[in-house]
């Protein structure tokens, strides 16, 4: 029997709230904490779906390697989790589709991270090119606070030595965070706050956010150009450019968008998950003949 792995290095309210949808819905599934497990070659195809909730992004990564080497479908595959990851490729993979979002620089020294800063135009937002939660972003409002942040950017390691810089949106006071399962945009909260940093982790307050017109459209584009099972992406509306896409999350969490939303988000997940399960097993029936 298939089932979908669930693992995990903290058990979140994210991990029981898709352990409850497989309950609810009668879906066979197990949660595993990988911290207590190590791996190694086996043999042959399995019928499994692997999604993988480990805090780290790169602990993720890892897991979606190995498993789909072994011939298991993971959730979200190793491509797609690499490419959200990195806020530079997301931004290539989106340039390459033509979808808008923010003017952004990346450089290699920290003259020329200073040199993008004013061509882009101040205020300007330093982001480190892996990270989550709004962790480590600097907003610079002038040369002196540029300066200041690439210096300590640059001292603090060979993995803050690629700099990546954005242009600074006026957002009005929110954000929104949608979410696609499947390639289809099932919701979206607008988060609210004073801060310029929006994330619900720091405090931002979350409702419900249409999913329709132009942000429905754009939302599609997103994933046909990075690709994946489930995507959280972060829009950012403007006067004049309309929606702006500001970055793509291939591990969110979504515990503050279930209420608000009125949408059964680890529902969609898992049935998705079971989805794919019985597409392989379908198909792995098949080729064994």
């Amino acid at each position: 029997m298939p089932q979908v792995r669930i693992f995990y290095t903290r058990l979140r309210k994210e991990e029981k709230l898709l352990a409850e949808a497989a309950e609810r819905e009668g879906i066979p599934y197990s949660l595993e904490d990988a911290r207590e497990m190590h791996f190694g070659a086996t043999t042959g195809l399995s019928d499994d779906v692997i999604l993988c909730r480990c805090i780290s992004h790169s602990q993720n990564v890892a897991l979606a390697h190995f498993f789909e080497g072994m011939g298991h479908r993971a959730v979200n595959p190793a491509s797609v989790m690499e490419r959200c990851g990195d806020k530079l490729a997301t931004s290539m993979a989106l340039e390459k589709a033509g979808i808008p979002q923010p003017a952004f620089r990346f450089a290699i020294s920290p003259e020329a991270a200073l040199s993008a800063a004013e061509e882009l135009g101040y205020p300007v937002v330093f982001k480190p090119l892996t990270g989550s939660w709004g962790r480590l972003l600097a907003k610079a409002n002038d040369k002196d606070a540029a300066e200041a942040i690439v210096e300590h950017k640059f001292n603090m390691g060979p993995q803050h030595q690629v700099f990546y810089v954005q242009e600074y949106i006026e957002k009005h006071g929110y954000d929104v965070r949608a979410f696609i399962v499947g390639g289809e945009p099932i919701a979206a909260i607008r988060r609210l706050s004073d801060h310029w940093i929006t994330n619900t982790a720091r405090g931002a307050k979350a409702v419900a956010e249409p999913v329709e017109g132009e942000l429905e459209r754009i939302l599609r584009r997103v994933h046909a150009a990075i690709g994946g099972d489930i995507l959280a992406v972060d829009v950012f509306p403007t006067d004049d450019r309309g929606w702006l896409i500001n970055e793509v999350n291939d591990g969110a969490e979504f515990r503050n968008s279930i209420e608000p939303t009125g949408v059964d988000i680890p529902g969609e997940i898992m049935h998705f998950c079971w989805k794919l399960c019985c597409g392989l097993s379908g198909e792995l029936a098949l080729a064994r003949g």
